[in-house]
């Protein structure tokens, strides 16, 4: 079943939960229920007299229940375009989950990403690869789809964050925000290349403030690399140390050269985006030229080199007192959104 007509499928269900419950005779007493065209005509009336209507009938019939919280049989996740199988993991999936809300919490997560465009197989693959989607409320979800949507994540570029990575669905507008400003401010990216960010590297959302910044800082003032290379690259998706790593490499083999203050080398760096977006083979043949087992020890060797550093660094910091560090910056940093950066 296509993803337009599943979620059709999601939100008639809805429908006719809701309204069961409204027009149930248990709310009419004895009275006979409404013709359909009574209760059109009900529904296409002017708000003020339903408002008055609804404290008339209030008042005659007392305090309602609430209505029941819809329970997602294998039935209705068959309706919703599921497969019988699929209905069934997703069932076994949700009748663990506790608390007398988890259900409709369950239920406004699928409406949510059928509405987003996914197929039912997508669905259910995304929810395996995050069941704390099954949790989140249907108000926290609107509030952080839209967020993203704010920050230029369009449509189709949501879509493929999402099924990339769905536990961004998880993660507080606040937290988002947060990393943004880092971003903007600190980095000096762009607002379009803060969007290219979060979309080719969601999980740059959850990574550590502090590993981040130093990331950054590395790329920008040891490496001489700017933000459109930056995000070319792809950065945020690797590991500090990878970055490290590869970049020591090149340099100790004489391949890779730190930029002057005038942004000049005498040899031709090879682009950021070519060191780190390619398997370890490609980069050992095409770009640094060495056999793997040379690679591998030097990895090992680099490896108890920064951690000896790592012994050494507090009684080191604490002699030096960061002045060098601050006016190195002034020589190499340029504009680049930082007073100072410690180097290790």
């Amino acid at each position: 079943m296509g993803t337009r007509v599943a979620a059709r499928q999601v939100l008639r269900w809805t429908g006719l939960n809701a309204t069961s419950s409204v027009f149930s005779p248990l709310h009419f007493g004895t009275r006979p229920l409404q013709p359909l065209c009574t209760g059109c005509r009900l529904i296409c009336s002017s708000s003020s007299h339903n408002a008055l209507r609804s404290t008339q009938h209030n008042h005659e019939l007392g305090p309602q229940p609430r209505a029941p919280v819809p329970e997602l049989s294998l039935r209705s996740l068959v309706d919703m375009g599921f497969t019988d199988s699929q209905a069934e993991q997703l069932h076994e999936a949700t009748s663990k989950l506790r608390g007398g809300s988890a259900a409709q919490h369950a239920l406004s997560t699928l409406t949510a990403l059928f509405v987003l465009g996914l197929n039912p197989s997508s669905v259910l693959k995304l929810l395996e690869k995050c069941p704390e989607l099954y949790t989140v409320k249907e108000s926290q979800l609107q509030q952080r789809m839209g967020n993203m949507r704010k920050l230029g994540l369009v449509e189709g570029s949501l879509q493929r964050v999402v099924s990339h990575y769905p536990q961004i669905l998880t993660v507080p507008v606040k937290t988002v925000k947060s990393v943004v400003v880092f971003l903007r401010e600190k980095c000096q990216f762009t607002v379009q290349q803060v969007a290219d960010i979060l979309r080719d590297s969601p999980a740059i959302v959850l990574e550590n403030m502090g590993q981040l910044e130093y990331k950054f800082q590395y790329v920008y003032f040891r490496m001489g690399v700017k933000q459109a290379e930056i995000v070319k690259s792809r950065l945020f998706r690797f590991t500090l140390d990878e970055v490290r790593c590869r970049h020591c490499f090149l340099e100790r083999r004489g391949l890779y050269q730190t930029p002057d203050k005038k942004g000049q080398t005498v040899i031709l760096n090879p682009k950021l985006d070519s060191i780190l977006s390619v398997d370890q083979d490609t980069f050992l043949a095409h770009v640094a030229n060495a056999p793997a087992e040379e690679y591998e020890v030097f990895r090992r060797l680099l490896a108890r080199e920064w951690q000896e550093e790592e012994q050494q660094h507090g009684s080191i910091e604490a002699d030096s007192g960061g002045d060098d560090d601050e006016e190195e910056v002034e020589e190499t940093g340029g504009k680049g959104g930082y007073s100072k950066r410690r180097k290790k």
